[in-house]
């Protein structure tokens, strides 16, 4: 299939290109960027008059629920949101039912994937069997299965030493380790320690949860030489002690999700459980950090967290409801807008959900890895084109996702949302609007 998108405003953060230009695509290549030759004989053109051209998005945490939910199409619905939000790549953790720590599990999942054709699918491995935190898992074989990474998902190791016998093991193949930094033993409340949550008499996550993971994080890191992504930060004591440990350039990244990054614990309000998140939602020089260290590149990488979670566990008491969000697709919109707010210029805000995340992920990409992110000729086409013009209301109607739950369909966000994506392009094929296909 030969498709021409014309008339857009074309950036690509990775070479800072801003132009406007034409984007030729053949064979699920980009064959030129500027003027399409004259024989180039278009199967479809798409006009993106007034429109912004970009790489497709890459988000470097979303849930699917598959495993486990099958039945309810969940990878098909949450695929399908993603594209919608202009997402083309996603990284989902390994907490699945049953967890991804087998071979089998993890090539199942990408064929299933792949079936579908709506965004691709880089999967992470569990770090132990089971998430257990007992016994490593065969990571030569799950990163031979497609695995990007290892991780724990939200399940801290309890053992010092079997977490430092696994990232030598890391080291040794290079292999990266997704780690979110949260001490076990003082992470066990529902809420940020502070004056929200003593009024509200809901247990407290001291920042002390994070800081006391990342020292531990760090000097392992400094021992054995593994290269670490930080998931979800969540404080600017965090940020802190990130910054410090990049300036002694160890091999470390880190992501934010967009809910840390735009709301804090006052919008917990009246016990709304759509705020209950992991990690919690913290005071306001907190979020003020996170968006400074995104800004200045402390932080790799803005994240959705996305977490589809049902009416059944979402509508209870705040401390029995089930943490998580629905946000891949926000993702864009809430980008735009943490942009807007902070001044941040346009090409780096789109940076930190483009070609920023792809040098999180690295060589793990493989033959993707020179392409993914953005927009050059030969490289994979994988394309957004969204209208920045208009804004939007989130409501449980406008999401695709099939978990109707986040804390971005409330007031507390103060505005309506920045942009609309009107075409998604992967690997050459429209994957959004799905009825254009």
């Amino acid at each position: 299939m030969k498709l021409l998108i014309e008339h857009g405003r074309v950036i690509d953060p990775a070479s800072g290109r801003d132009e406007h230009a034409d984007i030729a695509v053949a064979a699920g290549r980009i064959v030129s960027i500027g003027r399409a030759s004259d024989d180039f004989d278009a199967n479809r053109r798409i006009d993106a008059s007034g429109c912004i051209v970009m790489p497709g998005l890459v988000d470097l945490a979303v849930r699917l629920r598959e495993p486990g939910h099958e039945h309810e199409d969940m990878l098909e619905s949450e695929l399908r949101a993603a594209a919608a939000g202009g997402v083309t790549s996603l990284v989902c953790p390994p907490d699945t039912d049953p967890t991804l720590d087998e071979p089998g599990l993890v090539e199942m999942l990408k064929f299933r994937a792949r079936r579908l054709s709506s965004c691709r699918l880089f999967p992470l491995g569990a770090l132990t069997r089971g998430l257990q935190g007992q016994a490593l898992t065969e990571m030569a074989h799950l990163s031979e299965a497609g695995c990007v990474g290892f991780s724990q998902a939200d399940v801290p190791v309890k053992d010092t030493n079997l977490l430092m016998r696994a990232l030598q093991y890391a080291a040794t193949f290079g292999h990266t380790v997704w780690l979110r930094p949260e001490d076990a033993w003082l992470s066990t409340g529902v809420a940020a320690s502070g004056a929200v949550a003593t009024r509200l008499g809901l247990a407290g996550v001291p920042v002390a949860a994070e800081t006391v993971a990342l020292h531990t994080i760090v000097e392992l890191v400094r021992s054995t030489g593994a290269r670490v992504h930080l998931c979800r930060l969540s404080s600017a004591a965090g940020v802190e002690l990130v910054r410090r440990a990049k300036a002694e350039k160890l091999p470390i990244s880190a992501d934010v999700s967009v809910q840390s990054l735009h709301l804090t614990d006052v919008d917990i309000g009246y016990f709304n459980a759509d705020m209950r998140l992991t990690p919690p939602l913290r005071q306001q020089a907190d979020r003020d950090a996170l968006r400074a260290a995104l800004a200045d590149g402390t932080i790799d990488a803005l994240v959705s967290d996305h977490n589809p979670v049902d009416d059944d566990a979402k509508n209870l008491p705040f401390a029995e409801a089930e943490p998580g969000a629905s946000a891949v697709e926000l993702l864009l919109s809430l980008a735009l807008k943490w942009g807007q707010d902070c001044g941040v210029d346009l090409v780096r805000t789109l940076a930190r959900v483009t070609c920023d995340p792809v040098r999180v992920l690295g060589p793990s990409l493989g033959t993707l890895a020179s392409s993914a992110g953005r927009l050059v000729e030969g490289g994979v086409a994988d394309v957004c084109v969204f209208d920045p013009a208009p804004t939007w209301q989130v409501t449980r109607d406008t999401l695709q996702s099939q978990g109707k739950h986040t804390p971005f369909a409330f007031a507390a966000t103060g505005t309506a949302l920045p942009g609309r994506v009107r075409t998604t392009v992967l690997a050459g094929g429209v994957s959004y609007p799905v009825s254009s296909r």
